[in-house]
């Protein structure tokens, strides 16, 4: 079933539900959202895994932690970026963040935020979901590395569609 859910969803399953305009809404939010708090975010999108992934990886968040090493997200000067990863074909949300959030914020907290995306995922409302995750992201930035005033932005805004 999981390797038929992967290779049934087209690519083009990310247009229909992540259009330009949807693109551009959460482009701006991690604009906005990094001016609240020293962190970076990253949202990556993936339609589904092809064979060599499926292969390859066990789970969604194994693929998270992939997408967070290819993309860099690491490289932040605090160690504060944090990736939001979306796996269409498995309707899953995985947030990854770097260490120098370990410690600060608890499991469960970035559980919370993974399920309240995905049951707007359930519902089709896409956009809604993924600003979602933005807001519950920036939330938990905001309180442990606040704004400084000379935040430097270090990872593209701009959602990265794989």
């Amino acid at each position: 079933m999981k390797l038929l859910r992967h290779l049934l969803l087209p690519h083009a399953a990310l247009d229909w539900r992540f259009p330009k305009s949807t693109l551009d809404a959460i482009e701006h939010a991690v604009a906005e959202s990094e001016t609240r708090h020293s962190g970076e975010i990253r949202v990556a999108i993936e339609a589904s895994l092809d064979l060599a992934a499926l292969r390859r990886v066990a789970t969604p968040r194994d693929r998270a932690l992939e997408v967070f090493g290819e993309l860099r997200v690491w490289d932040t000067a605090q160690r504060n970026g944090v990736l939001i990863y979306v796996l269409l074909a498995e309707r899953d949300v995985e947030v990854v963040a770097d260490r120098g959030l370990d410690g600060k914020v608890g499991a469960g907290e970035w559980r919370s935020v993974c399920e309240g995306i995905e049951r707007e995922f359930r519902d089709g409302r896409w956009r809604d979901g993924a600003l979602a995750a933005i807001a519950g992201v920036t939330a938990l930035l905001a309180r442990e590395f606040p704004a400084t005033g000379a935040n430097r932005n270090e990872q593209p805004d701009r959602p990265t569609i794989l």
